[in-house]
């Protein structure tokens, strides 16, 4: 059996009796700050064992979403009308979709941005109508002009107006004219504007009454308008949407559609409908609403290709005036890939301070033509756009998000105005993956600290108690 002293022969530590020991006043003070010393050291290297450090890299695009991207867009147009705004997407890879509807609504707003109606229906307007009466002979005009002098009084002196606003030049105008008129005739004929009074039958041209076109939000041509005692308001709670015709326009149906407007409305006795007239003259009635803008907001899915994104006017039975159109607009919201809550890039500002400060570039961003730029102005951006993923250490993805630059440009365009959004998907990403640290190697440090500050502290505490009894001495005279 192994004997007790031998056992003591192997201790690293080996005890000075304290009797044989002497404690200073610089020894205390040096303890004291070896201890601090510790303690700093030792919070140092434990925050810097729970802070979590990142590398970043770059690598070829590994998606797990597939070949197609979500977008989501919520993009404000105050000049252009919800019933003629139409969303195209195109890519290089020849696909290209006409006035998506499936996954997109609309909202009618003001020139303030302010929602003015419910959510407008593209059903509401027909694709496919009856253009109007195939003839080739010249008809008689009996719908009555309205220039700009005159328009607010017979509007008001009539309980229903129903008003055609063209342009001459206009090809589906010319289409309408010969039966509007036809209805206009058949109309005065039933409802004689002196004896009876109720309707009346009207036509503005656009080319010599531009500021009464612009004051109505006429953007397309021709724009059938239904006025009821000066107002055409299609609804009175708190919707300001227009009320239009969108039916077929051959003179059947117009008369139809003017005598069901008609009806409902009690036939007066002649003097006392001129009474109304004169009262309903010096009355003030609601003005035209304040709207003419459109507010599209929603989602598509795209390939992951270079491809367009593209707002315009677009309709199957109206011309437009390319230098009258104003594309300008506001981008509520644009981003790509799945939608990620602000609280989500919050919590992973630890990881990396600049995520997700580009996810959605434009937002809030207005792009206005003030008309100092002039007419037929297309305003463009082209999106640059990389993946970001963010990675665990032990693997798990906490985080894919897409991150675009944007460069906008304005151009003078020979057709129809558009505001386009061109996209490029980059093939690299930008991986972040988080980098664990080993408890093993915190111990280690902790050691290190303990053993150096206390090692140093030694070497300092025998340097100045030599120092000290060496000036003792020299002061009491005593040889070396």
């Amino acid at each position: 059996m192994v004997s007790t002293s031998k056992i003591k022969s192997v201790d690293f530590y080996r005890k000075i009796p304290r009797d044989l020991t002497e404690a200073t006043l610089s020894g205390a003070g040096l303890s004291i700050v070896a201890a601090l010393s510790m303690l700093f050291l030792f919070g140092m290297e434990l925050n810097n064992y729970l802070a979590v450090s990142t590398s970043t890299s770059v690598i070829v695009d590994r998606s797990s979403d597939g070949d197609f991207l979500r977008l989501d867009f919520n993009i404000s147009f105050p000049s252009l009308s919800c019933e003629f705004a139409s969303l195209d997407v195109s890519d290089v890879l020849g696909t290209n979709r006409l006035n998506v509807t499936k996954t997109i609504r609309k909202f009618s707003i003001d020139s303030n941005m302010r929602p003015t109606g419910s959510e407008f229906h593209a059903g509401e307007v027909l694709s496919l109508i009856n253009h109007g009466d195939e003839t080739g002979e010249e008809v008689a005009e009996d719908s009555v002009s309205l220039t700009g002098r005159n328009f607010d009084t017979v509007t008001h002196q009539f309980p229903i107006l129903v008003v055609n606003f063209f342009a001459p030049w206009c090809y589906w105008c010319n289409l309408l004219k010969p039966s509007w008129e036809k209805a206009a005739k058949q109309i005065k004929e039933r409802y004689d504007p002196e004896m009876d009074g109720r309707v009346l039958v009207a036509k503005v041209d656009c080319t010599q009454e531009a500021d009464l076109c612009r004051r109505n939000h006429i953007q397309g041509y021709p724009s059938i308008r239904i006025f009821r005692k000066g107002s055409d308001l299609k609804d009175d709670n708190a919707h300001h949407d227009h009320e239009s015709y969108y039916g077929d326009r051959d003179t059947e149906s117009l008369v139809k559609m003017m005598v069901s407007l008609v009806e409902p409305i009690h036939l007066e006795p002649h003097h006392l409908a001129l009474e109304d007239k004169s009262d309903n003259s010096s009355r003030t009635l609601k003005k035209a609403p304040s709207t003419g803008g459109c507010r599209i907001e929603g989602y598509m899915r795209v390939k992951k290709v270079p491809g367009n994104l593209m707002v315009s006017a677009r309709s199957g039975s109206h011309s437009f005036d390319t230098s009258q159109m104003n594309m300008s607009h506001v981008v509520n919201h644009l981003s790509f890939g799945r939608r990620i809550l602000p609280q989500k890039f919050s919590e992973l500002k630890r990881l990396s301070p600049y995520l997700g400060r580009n996810h959605d570039r434009l937002d809030g961003r207005p792009f206005i033509n003030q008309r100092d730029l002039g007419p037929n102005v297309t305003i463009e951006h082209y999106l640059q756009i990389v993946k970001t993923e963010v990675v665990k250490s032990n693997g798990q993805v906490m985080i894919e998000e897409y991150e675009y630059t944007a460069h906008s440009s304005v151009a003078q365009s020979y057709y129809l105005p558009v505001a386009k959004f061109h996209f490029e998907l980059s093939p690299m990403q930008v991986l972040i993956t988080e980098n664990s640290k080993s408890f093993s190697h915190f111990i280690t440090n902790v050691c290190a600290i303990i053993g150096g500050v206390f090692t140093v502290a030694g070497i300092l505490d025998s340097i100045l108690h030599h120092t000290m009894t060496l000036m003792k001495k020299i002061e009491l005279g005593k040889n070396f």
